[in-house]
């Protein structure tokens, strides 16, 4: 009977904490299809909040899980902890690798409008004749 009851418990468990993150995807799905394919803001931030909250909770639940001598229910929340986590650092990677990427692009592009807009001013200022202002520092 105790069998039946921990296979019943991991099984309600897992199938719950599924059932949960498909509601939460579908519904970040939603939120997209309501933008017509724009970026939505936020929404890594809201995917790296409930992965890090559902794994958390899922560890809390296996420790209980193990204090209670409930083996096959706590191994089943291990492992779901396990794989939210591990789906948590790939968000977070790929978070992290879109922003490295965006940033570099960002000053690399910098650079070559500096470069463009040294070498007009130089070039003009050599053809027209024209003297650079400096500001007086009083």
């Amino acid at each position: 009977m105790r069998l039946l009851a921990d296979v019943g418990l991991a099984v309600v468990l897992s199938a719950l904490e599924a059932v949960v993150l498909v509601w939460f995807w579908f519904a970040e799905g939603l939120r997209r299809w309501a933008a017509r394919g724009q970026s939505v803001p936020d929404s890594t931030n809201r995917y790296l909040m409930v992965l890090g909250a559902a794994s958390t909770c899922s560890a809390a639940i296996a420790y209980g899980l193990s204090w209670a001598d409930l083996i096959v229910a706590c191994t089943a929340q291990a492992i779901m902890a396990v794989l939210l986590a591990t789906l948590l650092v790939l968000i977070a990677g790929r978070a992290c690798g879109e922003r490295i990427r965006r940033n570099r692009k960002r000053r690399r592009l910098r650079r070559e409008r500096l470069r463009r807009y040294a070498s007009q001013s130089e070039g003009g200022a050599q053809q027209t004749g024209t003297v650079r202002r400096y500001r007086r520092p009083w």
